[in-house]
């Protein structure tokens, strides 16, 4: 049974339940942590409440220092949290490495970020006077991750967090934590309490939420659990940042180079297998290039290989668990009905006579605009593509959606893509480079997509508050102070 981390300590927990962590492409078993509870709940959120005021007062030269000193322990056990995340989460070995370099560079951003970001002055209302701000950390953060990006997600807000002053009660996806334990020991040069991690399931998750002594919730998920997390804060009045689910349109214009925009396409939609947030989920093509459009796509797909995540050529892994797959399938399968063409896949298969949780890459034609593929989430390796008469009608259905996380097109005329950029709702905009994220940028959501933003300097304003300080220097009695007669005027009356 693995250890939590506690007040800087490698602990057991208090609760003897155990969940089995297996790799969701061979299902052996990769290990086992515990289902905390209450009490073990109860005392991660008191270390990281005792450590907090000790916290805030480090100077932000040596908590830069420490956050940079994180990245450092990251980039140094880069293979093995690969591997391991590999395993855990069956993402190709090449997107997990990719994704702990991520991670670093985010620790490595906000310890820069942190030490010249405090507050404001602004300009006084009066002589001798100087009003300014400052920002100051919420206090107790509850981080809580979903599986897909168990450790680039919490990466996001860890560090702003900390950088900001707070301190932290991480909780991994209960599919796949495993790896943000074996992350958690590159927090050991930080004070006893600042970074604590308890693993467990949705009900752990609830605890944490709930506990008194949290003052911000910082969850990435679905929709329908940050709905029910938004009305728990609101009770509380806590403070949330959500990052919740969406189904992101990818516009591919006429004059788009279709050498490029279908492996775009393809990679932006299928990227670990089709378990991103931001994935490309509804594919609307302008009708000249359509049939082309799809029959290449078809090709490209169609030569992806499959298989065991850790081997080199391995394109796209399994689907975290049966569950999953078995939904991607009802959805498939509920899409055909209302009207989609299958071009490719469709069903789960054991490539190699692996047993785990795979997914056909498949490909939906002739996807009617407001069906399930358009309307439902569909977490896994599926690209539904809707032809379009021409860029109004993309642009208007692109934004017909009660989501808004991210959007992404290809095109070479500017003027299309500025209208396309000033019409779609969405939180990233991204012109002919899909997916790609900037630590120096915000991401997060309109809509139903979530509440806040985590990267860039909104990332570290999302874990504090500002303070408003009014200064006057020159100490004296104010000519508005009771008694309010001193104010007549000469000859002046009273009413009332």
């Amino acid at each position: 049974m693995q250890k939590i981390l506690i007040d800087g300590a490698w602990v057991d927990a208090h609760e003897a339940s155990a969940r089995e962590i297996k790799n969701p492409a061979t299902l052996k078993p990769l290990g086992s942590v515990p289902d905390c509870g209450a009490a073990d709940v109860a005392r991660a959120v008191a270390a990281a409440r005792a450590a907090q005021p000790g916290w805030w007062r480090v100077p932000g030269v040596e908590k830069a220092r420490l956050l940079r000193e994180i990245g450092a322990r990251i980039r140094a056990r880069e293979h093995a949290l690969a591997r391991l995340m590999t395993q855990e989460t069956g993402k190709p070995l090449c997107e997990a490495t990719d994704c702990i370099d991520w991670v670093a560079a985010c620790f490595e951003y906000y310890g820069e970020v942190a030490r010249s970001s405090y507050g404001n002055s602004v300009p006084p209302v009066a002589p001798h006077q100087l009003n300014f701000t400052i920002k100051e950390p919420y206090g107790v953060v509850a981080a809580i991750v979903p599986f897909n990006f168990p450790l680039l997600l919490m990466a996001w807000k860890v560090a702003p967090a900390i950088a900001a002053g707070n301190t932290v009660v991480c909780k991994p996806p209960h599919q796949n934590p495993l790896s943000n334990l074996a992350m958690a020991e590159a927090y050991e040069g930080l004070p006893p309490g600042v970074v604590n991690v308890i693993t467990g399931g949705p009900e752990t998750g609830t605890a944490l939420a709930e506990h008194p002594d949290v003052d911000l919730i910082a969850f990435t998920g679905s929709t329908a659990v940050g709905r029910k997390i938004a009305a728990m804060a609101g009770a509380q009045l806590k403070k949330v940042n959500l990052e919740l689910g969406s189904i992101d349109p990818f516009i591919v214009f006429k004059d788009a180079d279709l050498d490029v925009a279908v492996p775009g396409v393809a990679w932006a939609r299928l990227l670990n297998a089709g378990q991103v947030c931001t994935s490309s989920k509804r594919i609307y093509v302008e009708r000249p290039i359509a049939a082309e459009f799809v029959e290449r796509l078809h090709e490209y797909v169609a030569f992806l290989e499959v298989g065991d995540p850790l081997k080199p050529d391995t394109d796209l892994g399994p689907l975290i668990s049966l569950e999953a797959a078995r939904r991607v399938e009802d959805q498939v399968a509920r899409a055909l009905k209302d009207g989609a063409t299958l071009k490719l896949g469709g069903r789960m298969f054991r490539p190699s006579g692996l047993p785990g949780h795979f997914f056909q890459p498949t490909i939906l034609t002739d996807v009617r605009h407001g069906s399930v593929a358009t309307r439902e989430e569909i977490f896994g390796p599926v690209l539904a593509v809707t032809p379009v008469a021409d860029a109004d009608e993309a642009i208007r259905l692109a934004n017909d959606s009660e989501y808004g996380l991210g959007a992404s097109i290809y095109t070479r005329d500017l003027g299309t893509a500025m209208r396309a950029m000033e019409s779609i709702k969405a939180g990233t905009f991204w012109i002919n480079d899909p997916l790609t994220d900037n630590d120096a940028a915000p991401f997060g959501g309109m809509r139903h997509s979530g509440i806040g933003r985590e990267l860039g300097p909104e990332g570290l304003d999302a874990f504090r508050e500002p303070k408003h300080v009014h200064l006057d220097y020159v100490m004296e009695r104010k000519p508005w102070f009771f008694p309010y007669r001193d104010r007549r005027p000469p000859g002046g009356s009273s009413h009332g």
